[in-house]
Parts: structure tokens; sequence; C-alpha cells
């Protein structure tokens, strides 16, 4: 069910309201009591099990959303390519997916602060028959390459002159490597170990995580929620009551480490969305 949706536009000022009823974003969820959140379905920071909606940022928006007397979370599942443009849309209010923190994708939509460091991590054959270790040893060595259309690790390829099969999600991601369309699917390393660990019969290994490099820049990995342009009130909200859990270790874990996630994923307090949208180097 796809739930409360915030319906597209603009009122005056920079706060987005609901067409017909002229309340902002964040008064509508609130009458309505609930928030619907795009997510495509990667574990584990926001995917379906047994049918029901779950994952470290679903656990995340859970806390955030109920702190702000918006106490149910539902979800529409969505390729990941097509979570930003299905916010701006309307078929959902926020995107809750770890999304990284893009330049580009700030041109498009409003990024919380960060929620989650990140580090990529390769799928390979079991045994790693082509001793792959990060993006240079897929570009040096020719083979074939899986990544999840719209995810950083498709950037990544891009810039390094690797062609890629495109895959939808990261089932499929895996898939391919099974069966041999792929030699490599390259993704966060925290999605790739907890695919692993949940499919402990695929002949599958997962290296070990890594900061990607471009042009000898490590790559700064942060992931956050993204909320549609005019949100800002909605956004600035959110991000309130995510400084109290990011700056309290022990609250953060409570949340997110049953998906898997530890200290190491901890988002830096000296960096900002401000600065990952202006494509600060690490």
């Amino acid at each position: 069910m796809m739930g409360a949706v915030v319906a597209a536009g603009f009122a005056a000022g920079c706060t987005r309201t609901d067409s017909a009823s002229d309340e902002p974003t964040l008064e509508k969820l609130q009458s309505d009591g609930k928030v619907t959140v795009g997510f495509a379905g990667e574990a584990p920071y926001s995917f379906e099990e047994n049918g029901e909606l779950t994952g470290a940022t679903v656990a995340l928006h859970r806390e955030i959303f109920g702190e702000l007397d918006v106490p149910e979370v539902e979800g529409v599942n969505a390729d990941f390519g097509a979570l930003i443009p299905g916010l701006q849309a309307g078929r959902f209010d926020v995107v809750s997916a770890g999304m990284s923190i893009l330049p580009e994708r700030c041109e498009q939509a409003l990024f919380s602060e960060p929620e989650f460091n990140y580090t990529t991590a390769l799928m390979v054959p079991t045994g790693n028959p082509a001793n792959l270790s990060d993006m240079q040893s897929i570009q040096e060595s020719g083979v074939r390459m899986a990544a999840m259309t719209g995810a950083i690790e498709s950037d990544y390829a891009r810039e390094l002159g690797i062609d890629t099969l495109e895959v939808s999600t990261p089932q499929d991601g895996m898939d391919a490597v099974v069966n041999g369309r792929a030699d490599v699917f390259a993704l966060t390393g925290i999605s790739l170990n907890w695919m692993k660990q949940n499919n402990p019969d695929v002949p599958v290994d997962v290296t070990p995580s890594f900061v990607a490099e471009i042009d000898g820049v490590p790559q700064v990995g942060a992931g956050g929620t993204v909320f549609r342009q005019g949100d800002e009130e909605l956004r600035d909200a959110y991000n309130e009551k995510l400084r109290e859990i990011t700056s309290d270790p022990e609250r953060y874990l409570e949340i997110v480490g049953p998906f898997g996630f530890t200290e190491a994923e901890l988002p830096d307090p000296n960096l900002t969305t401000a600065q990952l949208c202006e494509g600060v180097p690490s």
C-alpha cells in the first residue's frame, strides 16, 4: 500500500506544502500520522523481510519521525535509479536508502546530514580467481563488472572507464556473478557482507572493504535521507533529531547495530552535507 503521499507543489517561501490543505509538509505528515518512504530493497539499509519494511535507515526513520510525532513509516519499493525521480514525482515523502550524498544529486534534492560512512567492497566468485581488491584492479584486469544503476560504484566505474553491467537490485548483482554474466559486483561493503552472511551456500566471496580512489583522490563516502526540494523545514526538523543520535554512539548503535553497522559507519562529525554537495575531497 502506498500510504500518504504528499502532493508536489510549493508554497510561499522555502517550505513545501500540500496544495489542497496548504499545510507545511511536516504538519501534514503529523496529521496523517505516517510518512511514506521510497526504498530500493538494499539490505541492510532498507528492505522487506517477511512482508515487513525493515533495515538500518528504516530503524532511524522510525526513531526520528516517531519523535516528530509521525508514528508510522510505510514504504514504496523502486529501483535505486528511480528513487529521486519518484520523490520528485510525489510517489513518496522521503527516500530511505542510505543514498550517497553527491553534488549531482544535491542539485535534484535535499539531503539530511550524513547518517552513515561508506566503504566499497567487491563480490567475486569463490576464491577470487581474478585476485581483485579495488576499483583499479578491476580496471587493470579487464574483467566484467556489475554495478547497481544509480549507485556510486557505477559512478566510480564511469570515471575509470570501466564498462559495467547495470543491474536493478543487489540480488541481481549477486546473481550476475553466480551465473557468470559478471566477474565482480561492486557495492558498499556493509551490503555485500550482509548478503554473503544471509546466503552462506552461494558460491561467492566478499573482499575486504576499501576507500575508492579516483585520480589519486580518496572518495569520501557518506549517505543520508533524501527530501524533496522545498522541504527545508522537514529536513531541518529531521536533522535536529538525527544530530542527537549521531552524537551519541551508544544510542546510534542501539538503532542500527542489529543490522550489522558498527562505529566504523558512524558519520564523521566534521564532514557535512554542505561539503559533500560541493564535492569535497577527503
